[in-house]
């Protein structure tokens, strides 16, 4: 909450001095005063007088929605975000219809956080909208789910066949990942084979007009650990969706640019306050 006051105050300030009303941010001080500049409007973007060297906007972004979940950045065992909303509970039109629209599902009760599922619900309109059918298959799956199917899988294959992640590891738990199949893929096991279809490449080609990404792309096997998931979706907002997928990114490499970013940031003078946020430390650190 401190975080999200400090940022609505940090944007309210932006909109001020564009207005021209810098007066009005005087005496602001949520931890410690800061203003903002848009050099000569070109885009360098200057909290302080320190410039902001990153692609995308620090008030553009949200830390819980580019946070990052893998095999060395783990979730506690009870995190469990906060508003997850159920799909079928959504409304998706003005009178609250969701029969012939919205995110057709493989069983009723997934979940997804809210602004995750509406993102949903609108890359599944635009879809169907040009003939392509998709299906949620998995959403939201908690600690103690995660840490069962990752028994199950070990005591299936006698080994970790890089398939099924940790409890804790999982971009599951982050009610901001999820799978999405084409309707033939309903009742199938799902492998790389499906990116040879058009509604997964039509997914690929436009997840990131709706905030998604590909979180598991191809050709970063060696940087997420994790095999290649043609289905697996993950919501980080529009703007760090566009740079991600525009330059063949997977979240591990967002990540480590921006910590770059934050850490020139501070070293140069700025704010810590606008970005600690962002700074993630592993649960297996924090809690052990």
């Amino acid at each position: 909450m401190k975080h999200l006051i400090r940022r609505m105050g940090a944007l309210a300030l932006v909109l001020l001095m564009a207005a021209g009303i810098p007066a009005l941010a005087e005496g602001w001080d949520p931890d410690e005063d800061f203003s903002f500049s848009d050099v000569a409007g070109i885009g360098m973007i200057m909290y302080n007088n320190v410039p902001w060297n990153f692609p995308v906007d620090m008030m553009e972004m949200d830390p819980e929605l580019v946070l990052l979940v893998n095999k060395q950045m783990f979730l506690s065992k009870d995190h469990v975000p906060e508003d997850l909303v159920t799909l079928k509970a959504l409304k998706l039109d003005k009178e609250g219809n969701n029969t012939s629209g919205g995110v057709r599902r493989v069983s009723s009760d997934m979940q997804l956080r809210r602004e995750c599922a509406e993102a949903l619900v609108k890359l599944c309109d635009a879809a169907r909208a040009e003939g392509h059918e998709l299906y949620l298959k998995s959403a939201y799956r908690s600690y103690r789910t995660q840490d069962t199917m990752y028994y199950n899988r070990l005591k299936k294959n006698g080994y970790d066949d890089g398939w099924v992640t940790k409890p804790g590891a999982s971009d599951h738990q982050t009610g901001l990942g999820c799978d999405v199949v084409p309707k033939n893929w309903t009742d199938r096991g799902m492998n790389e084979d499906m990116a040879k279809e058009e509604e997964t490449q039509w997914m690929a080609a436009n997840c990131a007009r709706f905030g998604f990404i590909l979180r598991y792309p191809k050709d970063k096997e060696d940087v997420t650990e994790i095999n290649y998931e043609p289905w697996h979706l993950r919501y980080v907002g529009i703007p760090a969706a566009t740079y991600i997928m525009d330059n063949g990114l997977c979240l591990e490499e967002f990540h480590a640019q921006l910590m770059t970013a934050i850490d020139e940031f501070i070293a140069a003078g700025g704010p810590a306050s606008l970005v600690e946020d962002f700074i993630q430390v592993s649960a297996e650190d924090k809690y052990d």
